[in-house]
């Protein structure tokens, strides 16, 4: 038998027969022979029929032939003297030709009919960078000592956050699907010391904007014993050059400190470079970030911005208020080339503040009983943070629109595929 290989590896097989399999890319016929491009897993293979014919794109084959060296042929090689075998015979055309060397469909095209749109090279890609980066962030977050965790998806409360929450029956039960694993991931600090988690999150949020989704995947981090919410940042710093790392193709550079201002200044600062006075508003609205984001490129050179203090009113209850200025939190966010991209910041960690930051806000502290557990019983100082992945890979990419990012997107109108 000869073992199945790679597109990617024909070079290495130069004047020998081998065995491909994969899909037909592309079929030309000419008057005496016709070309069958092949894709697989690695890339492209052209196989060389002797006579007209052959097999119609998108059809599973494979071929047994001579690996012939061809400076025309894609990768400079090509299959000769071929046995072609059927595996599998498409029952209808792709919605658009594959083969393409740009994607000729419009994006809700694009996710009507994605299981086999996304074969197209150029949109398989951008997955490929999303994997790439979730791999990145897992090793820097591994090499600093974090434990990956993987909590419940379905939860009790939908105390997490002030976004709306989609509400499930669980056997008889109200219950929730979880807006994050914030409190999950607190309570496990005080088991691992630093945490990490990829998973999906889900926000019942009514908006229906390029940057929104009702799913998306979030790579969340918490870590305890530290001073204040710059040691996070750190740690994000970090794996933000892990992930970008991570994508050779991807032009990003991640300065060794990123820029930093406090939001009450940013504020200011957009006061003085545009006709908008926001100062006394509690956060920034986008075209702020796309303002805030072309001033920290072109006063500091970077396409990253963090801003930090948001105002208390805010943010989360569980957020640590800063001690010089107790109305501003030790929270941030971290802008990149114009959006936000990461939430994060130092939270509370000792058992009264919880209780006292709840009464502060008129709210009861029996629903949270089983999150305040963890806090009843010794937790260290510490912070984390949240950052989407397919805002992460559009902003990477130069995509407009996050579904573009989005392995079968869910939004307000879209529930298939």
């Amino acid at each position: 038998m000869i073992s199945r290989v790679l597109a990617a590896d024909l070079p290495r097989h130069v004047g020998g027969r081998v065995r491909i399999a994969g899909w037909v890319h592309r079929r030309r016929r000419l008057k005496t022979v016709t070309f069958l491009v092949i894709r697989d897993r690695s890339g492209l293979a052209q196989v060389v029929l002797a006579e007209p014919g052959g097999p119609p794109e998108e059809t599973v084959v494979e071929v047994e032939g001579l690996v012939t060296a061809n400076p025309q042929a894609p990768g400079g090689l090509e299959l000769t003297e071929p046995s072609v075998g059927l595996l599998s015979e498409p029952a209808e055309p792709p919605p658009f030709d594959l083969y393409r060397p740009s994607v000729p469909a419009a994006l809700p095209t694009v996710l009507d009919n994605a299981a086999v749109a996304l074969r197209h090279p150029r949109l398989k890609e951008v997955f490929e960078v999303a994997a790439a980066s979730v791999a990145g962030f897992r090793s820097v977050l591994d090499g600093l000592g974090f434990t990956e965790i993987h909590t419940p998806k379905i939860v009790s409360s939908a105390t997490e956050s002030g976004a709306n929450v989609f509400g499930i029956d669980y056997f008889g039960r109200r219950a929730f699907l979880a807006q994050s694993p914030q409190f999950s991931k607190q309570a496990l600090v005080g088991v691992f010391e630093r945490v990490y988690e990829v998973g999906p999150v889900f926000r019942a949020e009514p908006h229906d904007t390029a940057r929104h989704l009702a799913q998306y995947t979030s790579l969340d981090a918490e870590l305890g014993f530290i001073d204040g919410h710059h040691d996070v940042m750190a740690v994000l710093r970090e794996a933000i050059a892990g992930m970008a790392a991570a994508v050779p193709q991807a032009e990003v550079g991640v300065p060794e400190e990123i820029p930093e201002i406090h939001f009450a200044e940013a504020q200011g600062l957009i006061a003085r470079l545009s006709e908008e006075d926001p100062r006394g508003e509690p956060d920034l609205a986008p075209a702020h970030e796309r303002l805030l984001s072309e001033w920290a490129l072109r006063e500091h050179g970077s396409e990253f911005l963090f801003v930090t203090g948001y105002p208390m009113v805010k943010r989360p209850f569980y957020t640590h208020p800063d001690p010089e200025r107790p109305a501003y939190s030790n929270s941030f966010d971290l802008l990149f080339r114009g959006l936000e991209l990461v939430t994060g910041g130092q939270r509370l960690h000792r058992h009264t503040d919880y209780i006292a930051a709840l009464a502060e806000r008129g709210e009861p502290a029996e629903p949270y009983r089983d999150y305040l557990a963890a806090f009843a019983h010794g937790m260290p100082p510490h912070g984390g943070f949240a950052l989407g992945l397919e805002r992460w890979t559009a902003r990477l990419l130069g995509l407009p629109n996050v579904r573009q990012a989005t392995l079968f997107p869910r939004d307000l109108h879209r529930l298939t595929p």
